[in-house]
């Protein structure tokens, strides 16, 4: 890989981090906003037909941060590799990972021909 990709995945790699502290504090805030109405409402809201529950909103944005946690984890594990020096080698077959895969998951820890055997 040279200079200019290396610079390149590890702007994406920043990029994306970041993306993912503001989603989730945004997902936190969201939650929190959902306790505090579930703490003050004592109205049946399972039963409300206008929309949907506050039960139900709590377990859409949980499962969206949920999500960006294991981007977090992916992204955090790529710059691991990044400052070991092992980052866009294949953890597969030990060859490069192209570039054009890098480009779309900037995370991937296996090439493309060791993914579709793993099927992933």
């Amino acid at each position: 890989m040279d200079d200019a990709h290396r610079e390149e995945f590890r702007a994406l790699l920043t990029a994306r981090a970041e993306e993912i502290a503001q989603t989730t504090a945004a997902l936190d805030e969201d939650l929190d906003a959902l306790a505090t109405a579930r703490g003050q409402d004592t109205a049946d809201d399972e039963h409300d037909p206008e929309g949907v529950t506050l039960s139900a909103e709590w377990s859409r944005i949980a499962g969206l941060r949920a999500e960006q946690m294991r981007e977090r984890d992916a992204v955090a594990a790529a710059q691991t590799r990044w400052d070991a020096g092992t980052y866009g080698i294949c953890a597969g077959c030990g060859r490069p990972i192209p570039i054009g895969r890098l480009r779309v998951r900037p995370m991937a820890t296996l090439c493309v021909a060791c993914a579709e055997r793993a099927g992933v």
